[in-house]
């Protein structure tokens, strides 16, 4: 995920009622940015496996991306 979708997240995310933003809208978007920060800093590693192990971290984020778009369709907080 690249840096424009998880800019657009944070926009729309800023618009929700404070509850929402401080349950949700939080970890939805620390999930988001942390794909493509995990995805940069294996960039800068050295070994093989450090690299993989980064690339493994983002792609977990990308699976508590997905449960937390869940809950907020869920939860009429997103269409």
């Amino acid at each position: 995920m690249g840096s424009d979708l998880a800019d657009r997240f944070w926009s729309e995310i800023g618009k929700w009622d404070y509850f929402a933003k401080d349950t949700v809208g939080k970890q939805l978007i620390r999930a988001v940015d942390s794909i493509g920060a995990n995805i940069a800093e294996s960039y800068g590693r050295y070994h093989y496996k450090d690299r993989f192990n980064f690339l493994y971290y983002a792609r977990g984020s990308v699976y508590e991306t997905k449960f937390w778009l869940d809950r907020a369709k869920n939860r009429n907080l997103i269409d």
